[in-house]
């Protein structure tokens, strides 16, 4: 019977280093946001540094392990067997659980779902013992550290108010002093910030973070006796006058340097307060184990006392978690679609908005405007005055795409790391398994809000995001313990039967969603996105939309094809994928129509009618991806409905269309892409063939539809896609003749960088 919990055990290990991959996943957006989304180092120094911060915290973490032990339930009250399942089903559901927020790529608290795990298996199991022994369920109580798990809990609910004002307030207060043109500043005021800043992230990673580490305990308790008043001034004093000596005798970027500073620093308060979330409920059962093996008991009547002692965690087994979570830094592609929301919730530019606007987001909008106008009336008009002077944006550079640009500057990106950090480490040195992700997140979005970046026509979609963020930690905590009480009760009852299928389908899903992940980066690397127009006149535009229209071509050809040949079949699946297709050739689309408004600002005054002739190509692929939409649309509606086939005389004429349509596509394909489009006036000269061709078979469908079809549904399908066809072979040969009227031929002909190469 030993050796079942030797499995369990090496199950385990084996969840806890997945764990700490997806985990890591999943929490790289606490510490890389700030400094990726101000373009302040190479991403390359920000992988580095954040490294060597993860390794360091990581051997900080041990006090906190200690949470996976006693801090949810009290472990007297349960056996070792029940122990045992508890942690089995703990590491199961954080698995699966934070692997589907990953998919998603919603930034979602490690911490939250430790903590309703371990709660929702050891109610559950507690559950069964009241029942199986005929106690009051009142008792319940008795089995739960009531005091210590809603300490918990409300800390974490907490923090997200602490974070969001105290990043608010300090970014307020740093614009107004320094405003957005910090860099003209005299080099006093950027070694002050740099005092502050630098003072604050050390004191409380050094002395509160990290002052539990063994192997710093000596030393670290030398310092923190000294008093934390005199600490923190001589360190203010220290700091800027380093900094001062930085910018005047070297001049050097000290708000590179506290970025920088302030990436180690938070890499390292996240390690220290999150590693226990990925390996501390495997250590607990090592401990566990350790325990029951020497005192010569069965199994179920084994009590876990031992776990209310304080237990130190091996430093070797610290030292290989560390280096599992920077070598998951550096290569997974989840934790970048992750950083990627959180970043673009705080940009302070427009950009195309992820989230949509809901009431509550509409609401809370309003209420702040309301609350803005009432100060406005109460300030004075010299406060207002200098407010306003050191909020005011800088220029925008047109000549950096948008998509280059920080998505905030080094002011805000120090506040934040400054911020975050501290907040983290005093709640580390509290032993209290703060969320880091709550901290980061929040604290990001209180300093956007303080520096304005939420404007009249982005707050909306910001606050929905923000809601929706929100939503989900909420939606983790009940995911989490209902999940994971289910699955103790399984394996309760099931026993090592329960045991082993639940890891075999826990390695299924995570080895699927894996296999999706990569096949859809695949499929956005293979498929080439449409550029936007950068060039500032007409032949310009021409020459580099080349690839878009060869991309569009391409694309229409197959989403066309592809709804003919799922009608032919009744395919199902087909018709949904081609549904996707469409949906994101059309947001692309709408993508481009986003970024009229920077092309036309980038122009020069001679080239204006350049203006003209994107927007009538971009109308053009608009009427182009509607009428695929809505062939697309209709088809999958139809089949999906469980209507009737189409006849095969449909089929068959179709077919023909389809196969005409091809060849005219890849024709028009080749043109573009090779850049010879004097080639145009050939493909024009057989209009009306290609029209003749579809109102044949829109008069063969009038004869049918008098003399023999019976289904009203399958002639308002194939009449709808005929004419839809008519209206997208309208929009091509229109989009043929703009670019065969404007052509030049003295102008370099178009070509891309990468040719595709041919299917």
């Amino acid at each position: 019977m030993e050796n079942i919990y030797i499995y369990m055990l090496i199950a385990l290990a084996f969840l806890a280093i997945a764990d700490l991959i997806v985990g890591v996943s999943n929490d790289a957006v606490n510490f890389l946001n700030s400094a990726i989304g101000s373009k302040a180092v190479s991403f390359r120094t920000i992988m580095i540094v954040a490294s060597l911060g993860v390794t360091v915290g990581a051997f900080s973490s041990s006090g906190m392990m200690e949470v996976a032990r006693k801090g949810i339930f009290n472990p007297g009250e349960f056996m070792f067997d029940e122990i045992m399942i508890i942690f089995m089903a703990v590491m199961i559901t954080d698995i699966l659980l934070l692997d589907f927020f990953n998919s998603l790529g919603l930034p979602t608290s490690t911490t939250v779902s430790i903590v309703f795990e371990l709660l929702g298996a050891s109610v559950c199991v507690a559950t069964i013992k009241i029942f199986s022994s005929n106690e009051s369920i009142l008792n319940i109580s008795n089995y739960i550290n009531n005091d210590k798990a809603i300490e918990i809990i409300f800390g974490i609910l907490l923090s997200v108010v602490v974070a969001f004002t105290v990043g608010a307030v300090v970014q307020f207060v740093s614009r107004l002093l320094l405003s957005f043109k910090f860099e003209q500043k005299p080099s006093i005021f950027g070694a002050m910030f740099s005092g502050v800043a630098s003072t604050s992230i050390l004191y409380f990673i050094l002395i509160k973070g990290i002052k539990d580490a063994t192997y710093l305990h000596g030393s670290i308790q030398n310092i923190t006796s000294i008093e934390p008043i005199i600490l923190l001034g001589s360190g203010f004093v220290f700091f800027t006058l380093i900094s001062l000596i930085l910018m005047s005798a070297f001049k050097l970027n000290i708000y590179k340097i506290i970025i920088v500073v302030g990436t180690f620093a938070l890499a390292v308060a996240f390690a220290g307060n999150d590693l226990v979330n990925f390996i501390g409920v495997p250590i607990a059962a090592l401990n566990s184990y350790e325990a029951w093996s020497v005192s010569g008991e069965v199994a179920h009547n084994f009590s876990m006392e031992a776990l209310s002692a304080a237990v130190p965690t091996q430093p070797y087994l610290l030292l290989i978690a560390g280096l599992v979570m920077v070598l998951t830094l550096w290569f997974s592609s989840k934790a970048k679609a992750v950083v990627k929301t959180s970043v673009d919730l705080s940009r302070q530019d427009e950009m195309k908005e992820r989230f949509q606007p809901n009431f509550l987001s509409r609401s809370i909008v309003r209420f702040s405007i309301a609350t803005s106008d009432g100060l406005n009336m109460i300030l004075p008009k010299a406060s207002k005055r200098f407010i306003d002077k050191q909020f005011t944006k800088p220029p925008k550079d047109l000549t950096v795409k948008p998509d280059e640009k920080p998505a905030f500057d080094l002011v805000r990106a120090s506040v934040n790391l400054m911020v975050a950090s501290s907040l983290i480490s005093i709640a580390t040195s509290n032993k209290l398994p703060l969320s880091t992700t709550y901290v980061t997140f929040m604290v990001a979005m209180g300093s956007s809000l303080a520096d304005r970046a939420w404007g009249s026509e982005s707050a909306v979609y910001r606050v929905a995001g923000v809601i929706n963020v929100i939503a989900g930690w909420f939606l983790t905590a009940i995911s989490a313990f209902v999940t994971c009480a289910i699955i103790a009760y399984i394996i309760y009852y099931g026993g090592t039967i329960a045991i082993v299928a639940l890891l075999a389908f826990a390695v299924i899903v995570i080895a699927k969603s894996y296999k999706n992940f990569r096949k859809q980066a695949q499929e956005l690397k293979a498929e080439d996105s449409l550029k936007k127009a950068e060039s500032s006149s007409i032949q310009g535009v021409i020459v580099e939309s080349a690839h878009n229209i060869a991309n569009v071509i391409k694309r229409g050809n197959k989403i066309y094809s592809g709804a003919i040949n799922g009608l032919a079949t009744h395919n199902l699946k087909v018709l949904k994928k081609n549904k996707k297709n469409i949906n994101k050739l059309s947001d692309e689309i709408e993508d481009l129509k986003d970024n009229i408004y920077y092309f036309i600002k980038n122009l020069e005054d001679t080239s204006v009618s350049a203006s003209n002739f994107y927007l009538n190509i971009l109308r053009h692929l608009q009427d182009m991806t509607q009428s695929l939409e809505y062939i697309s649309n209709t088809s999958y509606k139809h089949v999906h409905n469980n209507h009737k086939k189409l006849k095969f005389s449909q089929i068959k004429e179709l077919k023909e269309v389809d196969d005409v349509f091809s060849t005219l596509f890849d024709d028009i394909k080749q043109i573009f892409n090779s850049g010879t489009l004097e080639d145009i006036g050939a493909i024009l000269n057989k209009k009306a063939k290609f029209f003749n061709l579809v109102n044949e078979k829109i008069e063969k469908q009038v004869e049918r539809t008098r003399t023999e079809e019976s289904s009203p549904k399958n002639t308002t399908l194939y009449f709808g896609i005929l004419i839809e066809t008519k209206d997208l072979l309208k929009a091509t040969m229109t989009l043929l003749e703009e670019y065969h009227n404007a052509h030049d031929a003295s102008v370099e002909p178009a070509k891309i960088t990468n040719p595709e190469e041919e299917e």
